[in-house]
């Protein structure tokens, strides 16, 4: 790929801003001082430097985030602030974009990538990835709910959900706190399940999509990589989902 595309891309500028430190001699591709941005490299074999800094590229990036309230799940919007605006100027360089959505009011985790294909697989309704929440919902929850949540709540629009996990965490007369996995992801599900059976949701938090836990040490508009550990978790699952939806 060509030397200039390659330095935007993990994040050492704009395209013009490359080329300015290309020509001022940064750059040292096998040893050799390169200042021509259309110069081409094969970041797997040649050795890249800027300055003493050797390049690592890596054409994919995978970020976990905590994502706070009032922000939206989208890679732009006029109108208000986006996942992609909390990061940093080297992880936006790769472009990622969110894996599915959480509601503006909604926080907790959110994986965000530039691998489409991952995010196909993740997302893709045949996979039926699993989204563990934790809610805050008015009024009393009761253990009779559980075998209603089991068998899929008939929503608002008659849609009747595929079978979902419910957890009652703590019942109380006012408010109660639950968990609650769901095997899709349709527009407000949580909120409109539990509507469907008269509790409002008042504070929505995704804790797991797949076999990825938040980090509850990040704090809300932080993210991380994910480590490798978790990568080998994912591939893992993806393939045995695959596996799955084949033999269907």
């Amino acid at each position: 790929m060509r030397l200039d595309k390659l330095l935007a891309n993990i994040g050492y500028g704009s395209r013009k801003e490359v080329k300015k430190l290309l020509k001022e001699g940064f750059v040292q591709v096998n040893g050799e001082t390169v200042t021509d941005g259309k110069a081409h490299v094969d970041p797997e074999k040649d050795e890249i430097y800027f300055g003493e800094e050797k390049i690592i590229y890596r054409p994919f990036i995978y970020l976990m985030m905590n994502k706070p309230k009032g922000v939206l799940s989208a890679t732009e919007d006029p109108g208000g602030e986006t996942v992609i605006d909390l990061l940093e100027e080297a992880e936006a360089a790769y472009r990622p974009h969110p894996v599915g959505r959480l509601d503006k009011d909604t926080v907790g985790l959110l994986l965000l990538t530039n691998d489409g294909k991952l995010t196909h697989q993740l997302l893709s309704p045949k996979k039926r990835t699993p989204k563990t929440y934790y809610a805050i919902v008015e009024g009393t929850v009761t253990e009779d709910l559980v075998p209603k949540f089991k068998r899929g709540i008939r929503l608002d629009d008659g849609y009747q959900t595929m079978p979902a996990e419910l957890k009652i965490l703590r019942s109380g007369e006012d408010f109660s706190e639950v968990e609650l996995t769901i095997f899709e992801g349709k527009f407000h599900q949580v909120k409109r399940m539990f509507l469907a059976v008269n509790h409002r949701v008042r504070y929505l938090k995704r804790l797991a999509v797949g076999p990825i836990v938040l980090d509850e040490r990040l704090r809300e508009g932080e993210y991380r990589h994910l480590t490798e550990e978790e990568m080998g978790l994912l591939k893992e699952y993806v393939q045995k989902q695959k596996k799955i939806a084949d033999s269907d």
